[in-house]
């Protein structure tokens, strides 16, 4: 992965700059490494601090920065200098996933290029992801959502929602649920929410796993019970919206 820009300008016979990443394919937790090189050019020249960014987009193309990491200081390059600066930071545990449907994600120097990075899941994820497939679920929009889901602590100001349409046994269940994860580096949060309803007591479903105990659930179980209980709680009219239970 090659970046061709600094945070700044430095015009004809200025540095040049390659920002290469060792992997481009990454999960939550993962370290990220690479190094910048800067070759000098006809004068010598005050390079400016340098950061790279993890970045994705929310709805309406709004750029989210969620990860920052400083590369360098300040320094001053020689004319014909050549200097290679190493880095590694963390990919933040709750960041979003990458997919064909999935949140992009990019990273970003200074203010300048942008390119793809692969956030791969944790195998825990990975094992809820492939119940859903197993249990016949289609995938449908994802979205990048502000604010916080379940009630759950998060480190990140928004979290990334899958959107998948019901196997057709449950699709008098909800019109389409929603799966969110919250990780660290110990345990998973999977929350759930049907047809987007997150604020009445009993909308949504929320298990807590040590990450090696999610990988060995019965996730297929347990969204196949969470699915057969919601008519009872959120009946729906015969245009699909939600009705008060009882009403």
């Amino acid at each position: 992965m090659v970046f061709e820009k600094l945070p700044r300008a430095f015009g004809v016979g200025g540095p040049g700059v390659n920002t290469v990443l060792d992997r481009a394919r990454m999960r939550p937790g993962d370290q990220v490494t690479g190094q910048v090189h800067l070759d000098g050019g006809d004068i010598d020249a005050d390079v400016e601090p340098i950061a790279l960014s993890l970045i994705t987009w929310a709805e309406g193309g709004e750029v989210v920065e969620f990860h920052r990491a400083d590369v360098c200081g300040p320094f001053r390059l020689a004319a014909g200098e050549r200097r290679s600066i190493a880095f590694t930071f963390g990919v933040p545990w709750e960041a979003p996933l990458s997919g064909a449907d999935g949140p992009l994600v990019g990273v970003r120097a200074g203010e300048g290029d942008i390119d793809p990075l692969h956030v791969a899941p944790l195998p825990s994820q990975e094992r809820v992801l492939d119940a859903f497939t197993r249990l016949g679920f289609t995938r449908a929009k994802a979205a990048l959502e502000h604010g916080r889901v379940g009630g759950q602590h998060q480190e990140l100001p928004f979290f990334a929602e899958l959107g998948f349409r019901p196997p057709p046994g449950h699709t008098g269940a909800a019109g389409e649920v929603g799966l969110a994860f919250v990780a660290d580096r110990h345990h998973l949060a999977v929350v759930l929410a049907a047809d987007g309803r997150r604020g009445a007591a009993g909308d949504f479903g929320r298990w807590i796993f040590p990450h090696e105990t999610a990988i060995r659930t019965d996730w297929e179980g347990l969204v196949t019970d969470w699915l057969d209980e919601l008519p009872e709680r959120f009946p729906r009219t015969l245009s699909g919206g939600p009705v008060p239970a009882g009403g």
